[in-house]
Formats: C-alpha cells, structure tokens, sequence
C-alpha cells in the first residue's frame, strides 16, 4: 500500500467487482477506503471458489479497506451513512441511480451534507438517456456495447469476452475520475463535484477508439478496423503449440517474409503503400498462419526474436502462475498476514516511495463499531443499532 493518497477518505458502497475493483485501486494508493456492505455482505463474498477470508473474487477486489455493516434500507442506517459522509472526501457507488436515492446515496442528497464531497455514481448508462434506469451486468453492457458483436463481425457469430471486462475497465474510469477531482478540489476549484460513470458510455468510447474508422470522417463511413476484424488475425498453430506474431512495419514484414522463405511477396504492387497492405492483411495473415506450423513454438520465438519481430507464445492462464517473468518481478507474491496462496498485487510501481504493508479483506462489520466510534456513536448506541438490525459487528 502507497501513502500517494494518505489522509482521503473514501466510502464505497460497490458490489462484486466494479466498484469493489475500483475502491481496491484507491487503497492501493493509500486512501482511507470504507466499504459499506448490507448485513449479508457483498454477494462476491459467498461467490465460488470459497476460501478463507470468503470468494476469490472478493479476496481479489477488496484489500486495504475497512469494513462497515450496515442496513440502508432502515432509517438509522441511512441516519449512520450520513454522519459518515460529513467527515468524507469521496462518496462513490455502484447501482441504478433510483436505487441510489432510495437508500440516501444520490448527489443531491450527499451534497446537501457535505457540499465539498466527490460524488461518483457509477451506472449502466448515463442519466442524460433514454437507457437510464435499465439495470446492468457486465453481459449485458458487452452486448449493447458493440463488444460481443464485433466477434460477429470476424468470424460470423456475437461472442462475450471471456473475463468481466466492462466492470474492470469502468472501475479504471471510477478511480481517474475521482483522483482528478480530488486534485482540482486540492487546486482550489471550488465543489460540488459529480462524477459520472456509465458502464455503456465508457465501453463504446473505449471500443470506438480505433473502430470508428471510416466513420470518423465521412457520414456514411463504415466503422470497423480492417486489420483488427480480419478472420485470419489469430493465433497460429506451430509443431506443438500457438504462438502470436505480429510483424507490423513494412521492415518487419520483408524481416518475416524473407525467414520464412517468401521474400517474393515483398515485389508484389500491393505490399509497398501501407493502406494496400492493409486491404491485403488476410493474404498476410494466411502466409503466416501456412509457414508456422513447420517448427515448434520455441524455435519460432528463437528465431523471431533474432530477428525483431514481435512475438509471443500463447500461455493458458494456468501456465501464468509459472510464468519466468512474473516470478521475477513478484506478482503474485502474498504479503505477510494475507491467508492465501497468491495476491494479484497492484500493477502500477512507483520508485522511491516506501510501501506500508498492506492488508487482507476483512470480515464482515469488522471494523463497524471503530468506524461508528470515529463519527460520534458511542458504545451504547452502536449496541442498539446493532440489536435494531441496523449494523453487524
């Protein structure tokens, strides 16, 4: 854990991966995270496989925080959430904006209490359209987004990437959102601060970067990246296993053909204009795909790197968890305390900053009664709510 963010506090009310992802990535950086779970917790922790400490999928999302249990539906649970938030930098959330407001999360409720919060909504779709209160999954948001038609795009057919990847990529959007009005906010911009997240929003500007194309400047343009689309861009088969190649750069293509033997193609009209060969990359992509299988995939990156064309096998996530390079650099290394066999440690590292250790997912309401200590409660009253149903500890 970094001290980059020592002295914010942050409260999450997320569940199961976008907003518990995001929170993770705050405290990661040193905020104070406060995670406001119903009484029965978030449902990632009863999520299969089980271990200790509860779900892989909450062990992976929700180190470094504190833990508060807490019933919103009940007036003194929102009563508690709000003397929380007096004392808060960040407010963020991730559920339908109607639902938000019934259990006292909607901006105009948070600002009303504290007018210099950030307030994050994190939601399907944006609340300036029509899609406003559709509910979203991660499925949903990969299929209304243009993700799982693009597969039909190649091949024939819509297909789901295999990994939850509209919540990961919006709680990317959650945490640069949120750190950049904490920085104006620092710079002296005065408040109120709304950040806006939705899911649909951020999934086609992240995939129309590229394949808006044709549509970019012309209104009857086509979008879709050629290359990107292209049936034949896959892995490749070898003697024994996959690997992917990529020569991109005319000089990698002529470095690649003449390897394999097919310097010929490189007098072809087509090859030298770099649109031309991109109109031709099947052709390409099935000379490359024809060659390979001749070697095995460790001669081939042999010989490619020799020659400076990227390249890589295709490793199975289970081959991952041996891989040389994430060994070396510690990857899944687990910090002291931490009971299980491997943490996905935070990516991102910074030089010259000293870590402070970091923390295992706490049990439910484990820290309910410091917290509800922090905003004034004291013993009694903590108890009360506690036989009330308002709080677990």
């Amino acid at each position: 854990m970094l001290p980059l963010l020592e002295g914010v506090r942050v409260i999450e009310v997320g569940a199961v991966v976008l907003g518990p992802y995001a929170g993770q990535i705050l405290a990661d950086l040193g905020a104070e995270v406060i995670k406001v779970e119903p009484l029965e917790g978030d449902i990632a922790r009863h999520a299969h496989p089980q271990g200790p400490g509860g779900g892989a999928l909450f062990v992976n999302n929700n180190r470094n925080k504190r833990m508060l249990a807490l019933d919103l539906k009940k007036p003194e649970g929102r009563a508690a959430l709000a003397r929380l938030v007096e004392s808060a930098d960040v407010l963020f959330h991730n559920m339908r904006l109607d639902a938000s407001e019934r259990l006292g999360l909607g901006y105009e409720q948070v600002i009303a209490i504290n007018p210099n919060i950030v307030h994050c909504a994190a939601t399907g779709f944006g609340r300036g359209g029509q899609y406003r209160d559709r509910p979203a999954f991660d499925d949903i948001i990969q299929a209304a987004s243009g993700l799982a038609g693009l597969a039909a795009l190649q091949n024939g057919t819509p297909a789901f990437a295999p990994t939850i990847v509209a919540d990961k990529v919006a709680a990317l959007h959650v945490v640069y959102g949120i750190v950049s009005a904490l920085f104006a906010r620092e710079r002296g911009r005065p408040g109120p601060f709304r950040v806006e997240v939705p899911m649909f929003e951020v999934m086609v500007a992240f995939l129309m970067n590229e394949h808006l194309s044709g549509a970019t400047f012309a209104n009857n343009g086509v979008p879709g990246y050629p290359r990107l689309l292209s049936p034949d861009r896959r892995p490749f088969r070898t003697a024994d296993g996959w690997i992917a190649v990529l020569p991109y750069t005319e000089p990698q293509w002529r470095r690649f053909l003449a390897a394999i033997g097919r310097a010929e193609v490189c007098e072809e009209a087509w090859f030298k204009s770099p649109a031309e060969r991109q109109a031709h990359i099947g052709d390409l992509y099935a000379i490359v795909a024809a060659s390979l299988e001749a070697r095995g995939t460790d001669a081939w990156i042999e010989a490619l790197e020799a020659i400076d064309i990227p390249c890589s096998r295709v490793s199975m996530p289970l081959e991952l968890l041996d891989d040389p390079h994430l060994k070396e650099i510690g990857f899944f290394d687990v910090p002291e305390g931490f009971p299980v066999a491997r943490m996905i440690l935070q990516p991102v590292r910074f030089t010259g900053i000293p870590q402070n250790p970091d923390t295992p997912p706490h049990a439910l309401g484990e820290d309910s009664r410091a917290v509800l200590l922090g905003c004034g409660y004291d013993d009694a009253a903590i108890d009360a709510l506690v036989a009330a149903g308002v709080v677990a500890v």
